[in-house]
């Protein structure tokens, strides 16, 4: 039985997942100007403007198809960076924007190249180091960028590193390389040149768990997150002449997340903890005022996006969850709060509803950190479960090397305004938790990942938060990979699934990994099955999908991007291909212009309009008309337009 709710006003799409007003904002390190992401002619741009005049503002780029997702601030405050691909190929390049002039330039002029930023300085800010794989698709050649000439010097040609670490003088000092055993070696380099031996080294076990976390200005500190000797990563410094370490900070529940450094000395002055929610603790006296201060004001998540040099004025997010997100310019000394921006203002008054933190213990004993979103006018009571069930979706996140946080998000607000509960599983191998809780997900594509997810539905029912037959699968990447695993080897347990982006065959997966991978393709074949081997092809071949496509008896939504560099269409087409082959039926969307995932608004609310429509013909929720949204976008219907109510009617008009 659905939930009436008839009172409740219809949050459109466009309000969700059409262009932010504003996003990104930032202050240049000099505190003269403010910049943030805005439309221009419909596509996101940077616009900039004087930090005592926000009114005074203008777009500095020229961005006509593809949004700008991407940009910071040069160091010298001189010019905009920002990043951008094409058609989600991946293949980032580096593009500049003078302040005083206007003129923008490429200044990574490659084909089929990926910058990554190595490094850059607080004392030398003209310059910051790049990696380029313009020689190698393999390898990032580590450059020195002048950012306002454009020149580029090679520093270090690199043959086998999947990284390097600089300090504060631009001078390369680490490199990282994964080993044989799936961990990793880090190597000091002296001299532009890598040591032979490695002077650290982790096993497969601590591969994602631990990680360099940058020098201190003078170079004599490097700190580490690092969970070796432990379970979860804690935050440790390290003296670089002796080698001394000494802790820092520490969790039992989850790792030491981000980090807040000294503006002048690079010295960590706050830490970061995430388990359900975020919780960060200062270690500097008067940043730890500032912080607790903003808490006394601001209702919900809070953080930090941006400081000036003199680190006096900050650009403050807030999330309250229930409210759309708001942006803030705080000035230290004075301590006050001017508001910048709401990033959807169209979004006040909507009745976004509020994340439940929930632990749901899997079979084997493990707690599993999960979220819980009711649509309104439920679970008045807040206990955090409705008065009666409710269909359900149980939005999987991607990575799997990744999770699901706490906080406002487009597409689980969407979701509860349609009818639906929605339920976020931090499954085993999600990351934050300690090692322990992500190695538990080792080989177990298809296994114990998978019993996750139906023990968390299971919770669900138990609960009476939904009914067995009233619940979707969906999910993005990993997440789509778990919705074709869910309907093709658990295939009574949901109505329905809505697979974005997702892997159907493991073996060609891993076949077609983009060639900057390459150096840690390891960490791939220790965690899912090495295909190089009897034993590890034939795990791959049995967690696949595409081999049981014929079980498949519920109804089923595949989008795809045609561009995407890390879950080829070849993955949707196979399983595609293997349904129909059976007789299966199964709606098939492709994007010519898209990547891993859809940056495009008008793709995206295309996609969340078939797919409301979709969920809305199985699971009996709410939508809006599919309307002209398929037709303004660039969505190809390749299979199974009948299978969505609305879809045709929508094509023909």
């Amino acid at each position: 039985m659905t939930h009436d709710l008839s009172s409740i006003p219809l949050i459109p799409r466009d309000d969700l997942f059409g262009n932010p007003t504003r996003a990104a904002g930032k202050l240049s390190p000099d505190g003269k100007w403010l910049s943030w992401l805005a439309p221009r002619q419909g596509v996101l741009n940077i616009w900039l403007a004087p930090v005592d005049s926000p009114e005074a503002a203008k777009a500095m780029t020229e961005a006509t198809d593809r949004p700008i997702r991407q940009y910071m601030w040069a160091p010298d405050s001189k010019s905009l960076l920002y990043i951008q691909d094409k058609g989600g190929d991946e293949n980032f390049l580096l593009y500049g924007v003078d302040i005083a002039s206007g003129k923008e330039t490429t200044l990574t002029p490659f084909e089929n190249t990926r910058v990554d930023i190595v490094g850059g300085s607080e004392s030398i800010r003209d310059k910051i180091l790049i990696g380029l794989n313009n020689r190698d698709p393999q390898f990032h050649d580590v450059h020195l960028l002048n950012l306002n000439t454009g020149e580029l010097t090679l520093v270090i040609e690199n043959d086998s590193y999947a990284g390097f670490m600089a300090d504060d003088t631009l001078t390369v000092r680490m490199a990282l390389r994964q080993n044989e055993a799936g961990g990793t070696d880090y190597f000091r380099v002296v001299d532009n040149d890598v040591e032979d031996e490695p002077f650290s080294t982790t096993a497969m076990e601590d591969a994602l768990t631990t990680s360099p976390a940058g020098y201190t200005r003078d170079g004599s500190i490097l700190y580490w997150l690092d969970s070796r000797d432990r379970n979860t990563a804690a935050l440790y410094a390290e003296d670089v002449a002796s080698g001394e370490r000494t802790l820092i900070a520490e969790n039992d529940k989850a790792d030491i997340g981000g980090t807040i450094r000294d503006r002048e000395t690079g010295e960590v002055q706050a830490y970061s903890v995430n388990y359900l929610k975020t919780e960060w603790t200062a270690l500097d006296a008067d940043l730890g005022a500032s912080l607790e201060w903003l808490g006394t004001q601001l209702d919900g998540e809070y953080g930090i996006s941006s400081r000036t040099d003199d680190n006096q004025t900050w650009i403050v997010w807030n999330d309250p969850l229930t409210a759309p997100t708001a942006t803030y310019i705080f000035n230290r000394p004075t301590q006050t709060l001017t508001p910048f921006y709401v990033t959807r203002p169209e979004l006040e008054g909507a009745p976004l509803q509020p994340m439940h933190p929930v632990e749901i213990t899997a079979r084997d004993g493990l707690t599993l950190p999960c979220y819980l979103t009711l649509p309104a006018g439920t679970g008045m009571d807040g206990d955090g479960k409705p008065e009666r069930p409710l269909p359900m979706v149980l939005l999987v996140h991607g990575g799997p090397w990744a999770r699901d946080d706490y906080g406002f998000a487009s597409g689980v607000q969407w979701l509860a305004n349609r009818g639906y509960a929605v339920l976020q599983v931090n499954f085993r191998g999600s990351t934050g938790f300690g090692k322990e809780f992500l190695n538990a997900a080792n080989k177990q594509w298809g296994l114990a990942m998978h019993d996750d997810l139906i023990d968390a539905v299971d919770w669900a029912v138990a609960q009476g938060v939904t009914e067995a037959d009233k619940v979707a699968i969906m999910g993005g990447s990993y997440g789509g990979y778990a919705t074709l695993a869910g309907l093709a080897f658990t295939p009574e347990t949901f109505a329905c699934g809505i697979d974005i982006v997702g892997p159907s065959n493991l073996e060609t997966l891993l076949e077609t990994i983009p060639p900057y991978w390459a150096p840690m393709v390891k960490i791939f074949h220790e965690r899912m099955g090495d295909p190089s081997t009897e034993e590890g092809l034939a795990l791959l071949k049995a967690a696949s999908p595409l081999y049981k496509a014929d079980l498949i008896t519920k109804p089923l939504l595949i989008l795809q991007g045609a561009n995407d560099p890390r879950v080829k269409q070849s993955e949707s087409d196979q399983i595609v291909g293997a349904m129909k082959d059976a007789g299966v039926p199964v709606t098939y969307v492709l994007y010519p212009d898209e990547g891993h995932g859809f940056a495009k608004p008008v793709n995206n609310i295309a996609y969340t309009a078939i797919t409301e429509n979709f969920l809305a013909s199985v699971l009996g929720g709410r939508s809006e008309p599919i309307g002209d949204t398929v037709t303004a976008s660039t969505a190809e219907i390749l299979e199974g337009v009948e299978h969505v109510a609305g879809l045709a009617d929508a094509l023909a008009s």
